[in-house]
């Protein structure tokens, strides 16, 4: 019997991946059910207020007032939904070791009202066996059976925090379920949401891609990072050579180097595809250490205003340095796995005295769990001996701090195009400026 497209769709975890997905599923013409176990998140969407950077308040509003429900996980409804979607977080634990903790709560929570006939897809990025592991085992608490009693699928989330261009709902997707008939069914409530679904032979082959997809990245970074050190050291400056490098219209994808990576993702998954090769008798050495270059890449930057404050005669003890930005990345208001928690936290360590400006995070707490606010940028450049540029926000007034700040040691190359004075600037993998 061919089965009835689903109508409606439970939404587990409402960060930066579940909601966007609920509203892009509402516009599809489907209802929405969200929930979090986040207390305060849950009482934030009630109020209209969207705790994601790509969701306005004005469509969080709209949604709500359309039809979109908000409930905890342990409130009554997820077996009223056709498919249910899992978007939680699967973080690393101190060990570097995968954490599904929440993957496998939200699965315990679903198995007390899963029904038959209901779809689960997961979308948390995992390691390959996830879903078709212990996610199922979870799920099978129930007393039915995946792939006979419900459907399972995993389809990985592709989400750019800060790029609105690129978190549309047509962007293109990937799926792979526990049967053919699962992935089919997954894929065909996806391609609701407009963009093309490639639909693939496992729910491990979609979760390796998910991990293809964000080790590429880091790996890559991991090697601009190191041409960096090298050339500092070379006398060259990475950031020409870059440029020059992307002049070849083929074979080539231009990468640039920063204080580090961080996020929810980058600075994650590598340890997740690393720890499960081990699982197969494989030590991967290569994605291991991308992971470790870009981690030191925060003292690193530490080392460089050490440098650019020796350059004037001072002494880090005592110095006050100016950090302009924390967030993860550009345009962001995530601080998540930021560099700036390890460069702040190494900068006072060694004794400087730390402020920050940052238009998208009021608050932060670096990694030695110090807690920060952030402060007006002309009080920051007014008071410091030495900025550090480490996210470069279009919303930081750059020609001001240029104009303004007599020493900035620059991470990202936000001095880009600016009039800069004799070593005013002593640029990551470039040297002073």
């Amino acid at each position: 019997m061919e089965q009835r497209p689903d109508q409606s769709v439970a939404i587990v975890g409402l960060g930066y991946v579940g909601l966007p997905l609920g509203l892009a599923l509402m516009d599809a013409g489907v209802r929405v059910v969200g929930y979090d176990a986040n207390g305060s998140r849950l009482a934030q969407l009630r109020a209209g207020r969207s705790p994601v950077d790509d969701i306005a308040d004005d469509r969080l509003a709209a949604a709500l007032a359309n039809g979109l429900e908000l409930r905890t996980p342990a409130e009554d409804g997820l077996g009223e939904a056709d498919a249910i979607f899992v978007c939680v977080s699967t973080p690393i634990t101190a060990a570097r070791e995968p954490d599904l903790g929440a993957v496998l709560e939200s699965a315990a929570a679903i198995s007390r009202s899963l029904r038959r006939g209901q779809l689960v897809v997961l979308q948390s990025t995992t390691w390959p066996g996830t879903t078709a592991g212990p996610f199922r085992e979870a799920l099978e608490l129930s007393g039915l059976r995946a792939g006979t009693d419900f459907g399972l699928a995993y389809a990985p989330e592709r989400i750019s925090p800060g790029e609105q261009g690129r978190s549309s709902a047509a962007l293109p997707r990937v799926v792979g379920g526990l049967t053919r008939a699962d992935t089919e069914r997954a894929a065909n409530l996806l391609r609701r949401l407009g963009g093309p679904v490639t639909e693939l032979s496992s729910a491990d082959a979609a979760e390796m891609a998910k991990l293809l997809e964000n080790v590429f990245r880091n790996v890559n970074i991991a090697l601009v990072n190191q041409l960096a050190l090298l050339s500092e050291r070379m006398g060259l400056d990475v950031w020409e050579v870059i440029d020059a490098a992307a002049t070849k219209p083929f074979g080539f994808m231009p990468f640039s180097p920063g204080p580090g990576v961080g996020g929810h993702c980058i600075p994650v998954d590598p340890y997740y595809l690393a720890w499960r090769a081990r699982q197969f008798g494989l030590a991967d050495h290569f994605v291991e250490l991308a992971g470790d270059i870009n981690a030191a890449m925060p003292l690193h930057v530490a080392d460089l205003v050490v440098d650019a404050l020796n350059d004037r005669g001072r002494s880090i003890s005592g110095a006050k340095v100016g950090v302009l930005g924390v967030a993860f990345k550009a345009n962001v208001g995530d601080p998540r796995n930021a560099p700036a928690a390890v460069v702040i936290a190494e900068l006072e360590r060694r004794g400087a005295r730390v402020t920050y400006h940052d238009p998208h995070v009021e608050r932060f707490v670096d990694a030695a769990r110090a807690a920060h606010e952030s402060r007006p940028l002309d009080e920051v450049l007014g008071s410091s001996e030495v900025v550090v540029a480490l996210v470069r926000h279009a919303a930081i007034d750059w020609a001001r701090v240029y104009a303004a700040a007599d020493l900035v040691v620059d991470a990202v190359n936000s001095s880009r195009g600016h009039s800069l004075r004799p070593r005013q600037v002593l640029l990551l993998g470039a040297g002073w400026k």
